[in-house]
């Protein structure tokens, strides 16, 4: 069964009363069940995972090898400044798809730089919610090409 790893990173816990106007009304709770259901649906694992702390992040991406298919990770505000997730990210190998709920690229500048984007298989912002479905399904999709490719070069 596929297993894939949600992370979400520094300031995430507070959703659902936190700026609502950027990142919507749902708790990361309300998230993470919607996640979990979405997963059962469609025949796969979903383990989430939330932190404020940096290291705790990395930890969770070093601890998916050899358990983890796929990870999508909203780095919050460590998208623009964390070189050690990015090199975690790296390091790994495991495909990953970034997620955003507010679309960084319509917000203050600093905003608009990814420090992962260059290295993720692929990027989904401003969809509130529905972008951590659209990057599990895209993550899903990824890893049925793969497989596909494999079984073809065999």
């Amino acid at each position: 069964m596929m297993h894939i790893l949600v992370l979400h990173g520094p300031n995430l816990n507070l959703l659902g009363g936190r700026e609502p106007e950027w990142y919507g009304r749902h708790s990361l709770d309300e998230i993470n069940q919607k996640l979990l259901a979405f997963g059962g649906q469609a025949g796969i694992t979903i383990e989430t995972f939330q932190s404020n702390a940096e290291g705790a992040l990395v930890d969770a991406i070093q601890g998916a090898i050899g358990k983890t298919d796929a990870i999508v990770i909203n780095p919050a505000a460590y998208t623009h400044t964390s070189v050690a997730i990015r090199d975690a990210l790296l390091a790994v190998g495991i495909p990953t798809v970034e997620v955003h709920l507010s679309n960084i690229h319509g917000r203050e500048s600093f905003r608009k730089r990814s420090l992962i984007a260059d290295i993720v298989i692929g990027q989904i912002a401003g969809f509130g919610t529905q972008s951590y479905l659209l990057g599990i399904q895209g993550a899903i999709d990824y890893l049925q090409t793969q497989t596909i490719k494999e079984d073809k070069t065999v």
